[in-house]
């Protein structure tokens, strides 16, 4: 091309500095497009208004798609484009936070530990989906059984999932005696500090002792609450934003004007002032996260899987629907919200409100499929734990029974028009075994409920609860999910 992304000067401000001011102080892990509308916008904007050197060295592991992203970040000197998409405008910035890039297949294994057990990295960071911790939904513990970790087992040195990364250079960091990191999850995992520890000292304890001492001892895993909508980057996403830049830039994410970034204060090596770039600082952020991770994961998760079944492609389409849009914020305040306690100045019904607003913006083609992938993840997290806490209170959960049944529903694999549907999930295997005996018939509710790694132990054996998924369930298969909710 004889024009690229470093020089579009044309309808966005580039950064007035190069990479060479920055330095590698975090070692990102999972360079998708939520964080690139994110954590390195935010660290952005703290190098438009400081003097910092704060720079990001990117890490994709898994992946030909995550390998082609890396070369193109390369290739346009570290520079990308976010389209914040209002209704009515769109604001183009370009993103100057990257020093470098690394993935597996490029760079090989041995090169992106030794990055991270570089000493001038103070943080590595992640955003590696709920699946990525390799923990079991159940107990948080460290899933010892999944493949990645067992890989991992037999060659530490060679590691498969990002937290045999951390664990084998933290094992360099300590042998060398130098100062530790700070893990940080950005992930929407509630805790999602505490699961990251969890897994990495699971995983150490199970190579070497001592190691998981030193872990114990002197690392931190600070929580962290992160808030932005980012679909994933289309054909239609990345022509529209070429047009308006004026030039292509084929790792460019469109997102919503909305951000937060609630953090846990516990940083063992330092950190960027991302506060002077919004985000808040915090002793506790376990109540910011469960309000995000009930009242917007929850209602999209609800909206995905009812919304993908009534034949609606984007959460916005849902939200054209009356009904959809009355259900998702009575879920959310009549459900959700009384599960929460908030410090005073956190006002639930404007957050309800302004959810729906943003839910409801026609210019982010958020794919309900796509908010449906990981399902058996995400569940327990985002509508059982509010369920169980229900229960316990003898209150009424018909919403989020009813996203339940819509989750279980959506899991058979074919949608109401008996169109296939392309389901992704670790345990997509599972879900088809049990469709193949039962079919579309509700007595799939309790083989559905009998896997504990998503419903626990407690929950299968409330017949109250039971006897509410089957009714929802049933209500889905008689009238037609359109209609179901309608009647909510």
């Amino acid at each position: 091309m004889d024009k690229n992304i470093v020089t579009a000067t044309i309808n966005a401000r580039r950064p007035n500095w190069t990479t060479d001011r920055l330095t590698t102080r975090i070692v990102h892990i999972g360079c998708g497009a939520f964080h690139r509308a994110h954590q390195a916008l935010y660290t952005h904007h703290v190098l438009e208004k400081t003097d910092s050197d704060w720079g990001y060295c990117e890490v994709n592991l898994m992946s030909k798609h995550g390998a082609d992203l890396i070369k193109k970040l390369k290739q346009q000197s570290m520079l990308y484009t976010v389209a914040e998409k209002a209704e009515t405008h769109t604001e183009l910035k370009i993103i100057g936070s990257m020093k470098e890039a690394m993935h597996s297949l490029i760079d090989g294994v041995d090169a992106i530990i030794e990055k991270m057990a570089s000493p001038s990295v103070s943080i590595v960071s992640l955003t590696i989906t709920e699946k990525g911790y390799c923990v079991d939904p159940a107990t948080g513990k460290l899933d010892k059984n999944n493949p990645l970790i067992q890989q991992d087992l037999a060659t530490p040195n060679q590691p498969t999932s990002a937290i045999g990364y951390i664990t084998a250079a933290l094992k360099r960091r300590a042998e060398r005696k130098l100062p530790p990191f700070t893990v940080l999850s950005c992930d929407n995992v509630r805790e999602n500090g505490h699961v990251a520890r969890e897994a990495v000292l699971g995983l150490a304890k199970l190579q070497h002792a001592e190691l998981a001492e030193w872990i114990e001892a002197n690392v931190t895993f600070p929580c962290a609450m992160v808030d932005r909508i980012a679909p994933a980057a289309t054909a239609e996403t990345l022509a529209e934003i070429a047009e308006l830049l004026g030039v292509k830039d084929d790792c460019a994410i469109a997102c919503e004007p909305f951000r937060q970034w609630v953090i846990e204060d516990n940083f063992v090596n330092g950190r960027p002032e991302w506060n002077c770039a919004g985000a808040q600082f915090v002793e506790d952020v376990v109540p910011f996260e469960l309000m995000k991770l009930r009242m917007l994961n929850g209602s999209h998760s609800f909206l995905a899987y009812l919304g993908y079944l009534g034949g609606y492609a984007h959460i916005a389409d849902t939200m054209a629907n009356p009904d959809y849009r009355r259900a998702a914020q009575a879920l959310m305040l009549d459900e959700q919200a009384p599960t929460l306690i908030m410090p005073e100045e956190v006002n639930l019904k404007a957050y309800a409100n302004s959810l729906i607003d943003r839910f409801t913006n026609p210019s982010l083609k958020h794919q309900t499929w796509q908010i449906a992938m990981d399902g058996s993840q995400k569940l327990p997290q985002r509508l059982l734990d509010p369920i169980a806490w229900h229960i316990e209170n003898q209150s009424s959960y018909r919403h989020l029974a009813l996203g339940i049944a819509g989750w279980m529903r959506y899991v058979a694999g074919v949608d109401e028009q008996g169109k296939k549907i392309d389901v992704r999930d670790p345990l997509v295997d599972t879900f088809a075994a049990i469709y193949a005996k039962h079919g579309l018939a509700v007595s799939v509710v309790d083989d559905l409920l009998a896997i504990d790694a998503i419903f626990g132990i407690e929950l299968p054996q409330n017949p109250h609860f039971v006897a509410t998924i089957k009714l929802a369930y049933q209500q889905i298969l008689d009238l037609g999910v359109r209609q179901a909710v309608a009647q909510l």
